[in-house]
């Protein structure tokens, strides 16, 4: 186990290593911060080198880079170019509302997909089985930006129960994870069926049947207990996915999310926060993985850490 983390560790310090070079260079091909900052004047060279000074942009490329690496291990990613406040301090005060939001959209596909892939594995090639298929596929099929734009004009502005934007409470949130679950819910609903169905067929699902045990027992203490696994990976990969997701949905309700925080950065070329923000959340996904890695052992005591069975 010890040993299995820490192979796991290592490989996830080689992947924000990766992430790190990909986003240092990256950001640097979309133009200089310093033309941002003097898009509406006319300033002198001296004003122009003054400024790429005291932030640093006159170093070399590889001292750039060798401060950045230096920050992800510290935790230390600078100060914002345009407010000057420390990145870990803006990030900080933004990361609750993503995690808030990516915990809601999970909880809607959970509760939505779970029922909805039970049920048509149970009730294969029936009314049930063929509308909760066409659900996976409208719920696949609808981008979020524009479901985010309907439930906004639908309960926002025609029926007027919920609020558009904000961060102040329950109602807030409503919206903003209907709008990333119920997507990913369709996907969900589907790798819930079809595991169920592979379950389903096994031999000690009908001996557990054949003991005259209720067929919904069967179902959810046996079935769906060993249909979990690829599901439970599935959540996991998915979670870390909604982290990065939730740019687009903080967009559409103005949520002050991490997202919303890397795409105005985005916009004003402002380095620091765009590479803390991104290392950040490539942290926390890859660590929510390795959380999963090692979740498949108490679901299913014949795996062994490492993905092999017993």
């Amino acid at each position: 186990m010890i040993a299995y983390v820490i192979r796991r560790l290592l490989h996830t310090v080689l992947v924000v290593l990766g992430i790190s070079l990909i986003v240092f260079f990256s950001i640097r091909l979309t133009g200089d911060p310093v033309s941002v900052m003097f898009a509406a004047g006319e300033p002198t060279k001296e004003a122009i080198a003054e400024v790429r000074s005291n932030l640093g942009l006159d170093e070399p490329l590889y001292v750039q880079y060798g401060i950045f690496l230096k920050g992800i291990f510290t935790f230390d990613f600078g100060k914002s170019f345009r407010s000057g406040m420390p990145v870990m301090e803006l990030i900080n005060e933004r990361i609750g509302a993503t995690l808030a939001l990516a915990l809601g959209g999970m909880a809607v596909a959970i509760l939505i997909a779970f029922p909805v892939g039970i049920l048509s594995a149970v009730k294969r090639d029936t009314a049930v089985d063929f509308f909760g298929r066409i659900f996976s596929l409208l719920g696949i099929s609808f981008p979020n930006f524009w479901l985010g734009i309907m439930l906004i004009l639908v309960f926002s502005v025609t029926l007027q129960w919920l609020p558009v934007s904000g961060f102040e409470g329950f109602k807030h949130l409503i919206l903003p994870s209907i709008t990333l679950g119920l997507i990913l819910s369709g996907i969900l609903a589907r790798l819930v069926r079809s595991s169920m169905l592979e379950v389903m067929n096994q031999q000690y699902v009908s001996t557990a049947k054949s003991k005259g045990i209720s067929e919904w027992k069967v179902i959810i203490k046996h079935a769906f207990r060993n249909a979990l696994l690829p599901t439970v990976t599935f959540i996991g990969l998915q979670f870390g996915s909604l982290l990065g997701g939730t740019v687009i949905v903080e967009q559409i309700f103005s949520w002050p999310g991490v997202g919303r925080l890397i795409i105005d950065a985005i916009n004003q070329r402002d380095y620091p926060v765009i590479q803390g923000g991104v290392i950040y959340l490539a942290i926390i996904m890859v660590l929510v993985n390795l959380i999963v890695d090692l979740s498949y052992t108490l679901i299913d005591p014949r795996v062994k850490v490492g993905g092999s069975k017993s």
